[in-house]
């Protein structure tokens, strides 16, 4: 039956009959979204906040108060809309990389296209696979609009707001509305002039966004289309504040969500729908394709990992919310984050690494820049501190009772069972959406490459990659005992992703374990892997046995740090080894990196950056990047 309501429907938009019927039978959809901005706003119980027409909109509307972005910056997060599908099973969650998509992915506005829909989108893309964007919308430019649909025909339409945007808080001698003196300053940043200027400054963006939410909304009324029209109001993650975007906690997940389902379209309300109210239900990015289906009548396809929380296709309430965090531009990491709307769990699987790492672009803010000064002059207290130094391998964090994610209750004993229950439902998580969190960057397309696979399908494909054989090297760092013999076993496993997790619980567990495991580390800098050679020489590197440091390490960093004979994605792992190096051991070298190749010809462009961006902070150093190395050499 749908497939013949849907040849209709294609008959009657090809010949231009009907039409003002179907609008009829299905609603517009109209998403107005805003750039780096969490849940600021004056209907979340933000005082400081000054958005007068969010604030009226969520009085006759629903808003939901525990809406994730799914990955805490813009192209990972965008990629996971466009595809409805957690981008890290595509294996699409890096900054900026462009993943191959898989023959069976389909972008739900395609699905709505064929339903009818003239779809626009106005005019962000960021997406992190590739695709012909003709095949996604009728028109995706700064001129899109649904105006220029046909008479009568059902629109789903997008505008995106860039003004709240991390590039525009960071004027200089601003003159900003906010007094900043009244600025909310979390307990996290350092409470100093520039930093509350700052924060004005994104509050006043916050304003100036409003008015344009105001401005769509009006023309909507004017043109009679608000009484068939749901409008769905978000912002892509946290905010452009540091420890805001690309932050895998709450701060960066956290967004405002608010829907309108007019009258008319009541049937299509979920069951918690009331003008003004609020719903604690767990919504995320990764759901919101599905929910655009559901809201036009069509069965979200299987492949969709998204869930709906409106229209005929409604589910029942998650449990639990997930977020991610991959490679920050030219900086890998890898996080994964559960919530069930009181608790946030965080697994850091590489906490040798600080979530305030030095990336380029967030230290352009002035506020990052102070804060991680102040934190090198020692002038921070303990919760300041915390996002330059290591992370901990497991957060977890009562937001209830510590919204701002300041006391880490991972080693409370009295929260033992919350903490097993969340990091198993994480894990579940992994396997049940094909999460590539468990094969480093490199590594993901080198096995792809190998088997001619999309990473996607190499993801699904159990020979290739288990998860559950992976945890036990990747969670050495959760056993009580240090790692024990797993650390031995695991240097010498067959899986080159556990010789890599085994490798990197050395560098975090520090100079004693690394140097009873060296011989073992020797061997793998010849490992068929360069993820592994990489691992294992930056642990050596790190915790040499005399104070010449390790030759044979840093020849193996270099050598992977060329990505024509490596690739981009190696090149950018052995440089950030070779960056997190102290500038005694790095000098000798410097001339050596700064005539390297920085392309890999074989890689898009997106990605094929970075390599160039680490040869600026080496070329230009920030020294004692890890404090935390002076204590264990």
């Amino acid at each position: 039956m749908y497939r013949i309501r849907t040849h209709l429907l294609t008959i009657l938009i090809t010949f231009g009959g009907l039409l003002p019927l179907l609008a009829l039978d299905r609603p517009n959809i109209l998403w107005l979204s805003a750039e780096d901005h969490g849940p600021h706003l004056g209907c979340y119980g933000d005082t400081y906040a000054d958005t007068p027409n969010l604030d009226a909109f969520a009085k006759s509307s629903l808003l939901y108060k525990n809406a994730i972005s799914t990955a805490p910056v813009c192209a990972p997060a965008r990629t996971t809309i466009i595809c409805g599908m957690y981008a890290p099973s595509l294996g699409a969650h890096h900054m900026r990389s462009e993943a191959a998509k898989p023959e069976w992915l389909k972008f739900y506005p395609q699905y709505l296209r064929e339903a009818g829909y003239y779809c626009t989108n106005n005019s962000k893309t960021d997406y992190n696979i590739q695709h012909n964007i003709r095949d996604i919308w009728d028109e995706s430019s700064r001129k899109a609009h649904y105006d220029k649909r046909k008479k009568g025909q059902p629109f789903f339409a997008i505008f995106n707001q860039t003004c709240t945007h991390e590039s525009q808080i960071r004027s200089r001698n601003s003159k900003t509305k906010h007094d900043p003196s009244k600025a909310p300053v979390p307990p996290y940043h350092p409470d100093v002039p520039a930093v509350r200027d700052n924060w004005a400054q994104y509050y006043d963006r916050l304003s100036q966004m409003d008015e344009w939410f105001g401005a769509h909304l009006r023309a909507l009324r004017e043109k009679g289309l608000a009484d068939d029209t749901i409008v769905i109001f978000w912002a892509d993650h946290g905010s452009g504040m540091p420890r805001g975007k690309r932050y895998a906690g709450w701060s960066g997940l956290h967004v405002p969500m608010i829907m309108h389902i007019p009258e008319k379209w009541k049937h299509l309300r979920p069951p918690e729908y009331n003008s003004g109210d609020t719903s604690s239900r767990l919504v995320g990015f990764v759901d919101l394709g599905a929910t655009m289906l559901s809201l036009a009548g069509i069965q979200p396809p299987a492949f969709l990992q998204g869930k709906p929380f409106a229209g005929k296709h409604v589910t029942a309430k998650p449990t639990h919310s997930f977020g991610f965090r991959g490679r920050m531009d030219e900086r890998p990491d890898c996080s994964r984050t559960v919530t069930d709307g009181r608790f946030v769990y965080i697994r850091n699987f590489m906490p040798h690494l600080p979530h305030g790492q030095v990336l380029h672009y967030q230290m352009e803010t002035q506020s990052t820049r102070i804060w991680r000064r102040l934190h090198k002059q020692g002038k921070l207290n303990k919760v300041q501190s915390a996002f330059w130094e290591r992370k901990a391998p497991e957060e977890l964090y009562d937001i209830s009772k510590d919204p701002h994610e300041t006391r880490n209750l991972a080693q409370d004993a009295t929260f033992g069972d919350t903490l097993r229950s969340m990091r198993e439902a994480l894990y579940q998580n992994l396997e049940k959406t094909f999460d590539v969190a468990l094969l480093p960057e490199g590594l993901l397309h080198d096995l792809a490459s190998q088997h001619n696979l999309t990473p996607a399908d190499l993801a699904r494909d159990k020979s290739l990659y288990s998860i559950k054989k992976l945890r036990s090297a990747s969670d050495i760092l959760l056993d009580p005992n240090g790692g024990g013999e797993r650390v031995a076993n695991m240097l010498r496993a067959e899986l080159p992703a556990q010789r890599y997790w085994a490798a990197l619980a050395c560098l975090y567990l520090g100079k004693e374990v690394t140097h009873k495991h060296k011989s073992a580390l020797n061997a793998l800098l010849k490992d068929s892997s360069r993820s592994v050679q990489i691992a294992a020489a930056e642990a050596l590197a790190t915790f040499p046995t005399n104070k010449k440091g390790d030759n044979a390490a840093m020849e193996v960093l270099l050598a992977n740090a060329d990505p024509t004979t490596s690739s981009a994605y190696h090149a950018v792992a052995a440089l950030n080894a070779l960056d997190h190096q102290p500038q005694k051991v790095l000098e000798p070298y410097k001339q050596r990196i700064a005539r390297l190749p920085t392309n890999d010809p074989d890689v898009p462009g997106r990605p094929n950056g970075y390599a160039a961006r680490m040869h600026k902070h080496i070329a230009s150093p920030i020294p004692d990047y890890f404090s935390w190395e002076k204590n264990n050499r």
